[in-house]
């Protein structure tokens, strides 16, 4: 009787076995999908015959970038002009003459031109090349805001009763053919309630472009200084200016964002003294200003100098410049280090002919230029 039981209940497991197992068999095996295959990397070919593979970036102002793999990931610049036959394997818009602007893909054409698939459409449109005004570019808004707005303060009680304050803005509006520069500081500092240092200084200045680089500027530039008997130095100024580095000239993390500029002319400059009244001279005027924004921008260096010599007598002169290096935090947040000098060769008398200045400030930067 109990091999009996033990026999049924072993038909009454394999039933309950069979119906899984007769569906694992009759399932269709998985296979894995295949893996797409990589789009062909961009070829570029140049009037000379030489051929450049990489992932096409951008074309704008007559220069085609490119980024290959054997340049381990930097851009390499090309012009356009030198550009014979194009194929791009991934979708850009192509931005030609007449402002039409088609999105999509092109093979090699014959006599010069290319072959666009643009994306909404089925067929292809032949493009002459020289037709071509920018491939992929970045749209810049009307005007670009760049700036920072930067603080310090220390403070010390008990045996000593100090106090130091500072704040530095710096503004800087750029539209195509206009750029307003607006830059201020005040210094304050106090000795157990004593005075100990009191400054301010500002400018203001408009560019106006003639080309891409080449610029007229009209500015005017005051500053007090309590310690330098100083009530107001006034200069007023004009000439020319010219862009000698802008930013994309250079590629790689630590120069793509290089910029320099100088400029030379003439300047009323006026310096009233509280205790010996004005003096007015018609003098020359330079200026280098250079902004080094390096590793992606989490580290720049700036310099900006003006020098104001008296066109009545060499001797005379007055320098102002400010070194500084600024670093990145977090979002907008930065910190910076700067070094202000300002040397006025006939200083008012019982004052020194130097000032130095040493900061170390926090604050916030802005930017407002679009990138890649």
């Amino acid at each position: 009787m109990k091999m009996k039981k033990g026999f049924w209940l072993f038909i009454l497991v394999v039933c309950l076995m069979t119906p899984g197992l007769v569906a694992a068999a009759d399932a269709p095996a998985v296979v894995d999908a295949p893996t797409p295959a990589p789009a062909p990397p961009d070829m570029v070919t140049l009037k000379d015959g030489s051929v450049i593979y990489g992932e096409v970036v951008e074309m704008s102002g007559g220069v085609l970038m490119i980024k290959t793999a054997a340049a381990e990931g930097d851009i390499i610049k090309i012009k356009w002009a030198n550009v014979s036959k194009l194929a791009i394997n991934h979708p850009i818009p192509f931005h030609l003459k007449e402002g039409t602007v088609l999105v999509g893909t092109a093979t090699e054409g014959s006599n010069g031109t290319i072959t666009v698939k643009a994306e909404p459409m089925k067929g292809a449109i032949e493009v002459p090349i020289d037709s071509i005004t920018a491939l992929n570019p970045i749209v810049q808004d009307p005007v670009i805001y760049v700036g920072n707005l930067t603080g310090g303060y220390s403070q010390a009680t008990g045996n000593s009763h100090l106090r130091n304050a500072s704040l530095l803005g710096d503004l800087v509006a750029r539209s195509e053919q206009l750029r307003l520069t607006i830059n201020g500081r005040y210094i304050y500092g106090d000795n157990d309630g004593e005075l100990a240092a009191r400054n301010a200084r500002g400018t203001i200045k408009m560019d106006f472009f003639i080309t891409k680089r080449f610029f007229m500027y009209a500015s005017s530039y005051f500053e007090k200084d309590t310690f330098q008997d100083l009530k107001l130095r006034t200069a007023l100024s004009t000439g020319p200016g010219y862009n000698f580095i802008e930013k994309g000239d250079y590629s790689g993390r630590w120069r793509k964002d290089l910029s320099l500029y100088a400029e030379a002319g003439l300047s009323y400059f006026n310096e009233d003294y509280i205790n010996i009244g004005d003096t007015t001279s018609l003098r020359g005027r330079w200026a280098v200003r250079l902004n080094w924004p390096m590793l992606d921008e989490r580290m720049t260096f700036y310099h900006y100098q003006e020098f104001y010599p008296s066109l009545e007598n060499t001797k005379d002169y007055y320098m102002s410049m400010d070194n500084g290096v600024r670093f990145k935090l977090f979002a907008g947040f930065v910190s910076g280090i700067q070094v202000t000098t300002r040397y006025n060769s006939n200083p008012a008398p019982g004052t020194g002919d130097t000032d130095n200045l040493y900061l170390m400030t926090l604050g916030y930067s802005f930017d407002t230029t679009k990138k890649r």
